[in-house]
């Protein structure tokens, strides 16, 4: 067999049609604040695209473009006046920070509420308690991308493997939330073939090139490869590879592709994220 493929970007394109038509029954725009530090290449890329994008579903975005040695004590306290700020919904500090930056401070320091990438420790407790908050970006953008290739999940048994606090650990929550029998794999896990075998739901997130092979997958499943990883071939030339062996299309029945695949879900998440604190904000109800 060769698998159906899971482009995101049709997905993508419908959950911001949505999240749109959302943000123009609110009285006013969905307010997002993008914070970047420094001039990393990769950053000012992201960045410009989420910037880019969250104009496009009419939200009002703002970038905060700080220096590379801005002090922590100067970064809290932008992060404080983001969170009293009435017409911001949504607050994101664009990932990884420089080394002299407490990552964990200032995910901490964002207001839950305007917690948009869903990281907060609060946002956390209530995804696993099963409660509405703001979920993290890439696990909710997988959770879409299945429903709207109408492949189920509840009652499937379902794998995770890569158990990261960005998106392991949340897939694992969502995955079980929508009824799948979940089991959470990594690096350590003994015989991981075994486990993935077993799965009729496949997500990877291990951040390793091509872990995953075609007999380590069970006929028919769906899987979804989270991983992008930038590999170098014999010529030198470097490129863009998952850590699903290409060859598993063979064997799958479903496979998201890389790059294309989960990519666009993430960012359309993350705007959808704001349209819903922006709701919340301003009380009104969102969509079941």
């Amino acid at each position: 067999m060769t698998a159906r493929v899971l482009a995101g970007a049709p997905a993508a394109a419908a959950l911001l049609s949505g999240a749109a038509a959302r943000a123009r029954a609110l009285p006013r725009p969905p307010g997002l604040a993008i914070v970047r530090l420094g001039d990393d290449p990769a950053s000012v890329s992201y960045v410009r695209g989420k910037d880019r994008r969250a104009r496009e579903v009419g939200l009002q975005s703002t970038v905060h473009a700080l220096p590379e040695g801005t002090s922590q004590a100067d970064l809290l306290a932008l992060i404080a006046e983001l969170n009293m700020a009435p017409d911001v919904d949504g607050i994101l500090v664009q990932l990884p920070l420089p080394p002299h930056i407490g990552e964990a401070a200032v995910l901490r320091a964002v207001d839950p509420a305007k917690d948009v990438d869903g990281f907060h420790p609060v946002n956390v407790g209530e995804l696993w308690s099963g409660r509405p908050g703001l979920l993290p970006c890439t696990p909710a953008g997988v959770m879409v991308l299945l429903e709207h290739y109408g492949i189920p999940v509840a009652g499937r048994r379902a794998a995770v493997v890569g158990r990261s606090a960005i998106v392991g650990r949340p897939m694992a929550a969502l995955l079980l939330a929508a009824d799948a029998t979940v089991t959470l794999a990594h690096s350590r896990t003994p015989d991981l073939g075994a486990v993935t075998r077993e799965a009729e739901v496949l997500v990877v997130a291990a951040g390793r090139p091509h872990l995953i092979t075609p007999e380590m997958v069970r006929p028919g499943a769906a899987v979804v490869d989270v991983g992008i990883n930038r590999v170098v071939d014999g010529s030198g030339a470097s490129h863009l590879t998952g850590d699903v062996h290409p060859d598993v299309a063979e064997v799958a029945g479903a496979l998201t592709p890389v790059p294309g695949g989960v990519g666009p879900m993430t960012i359309a998440a993350l705007l959808a994220n704001t349209v819903t604190a922006a709701e919340r904000r301003l009380g009104r109800p969102q969509p079941r």
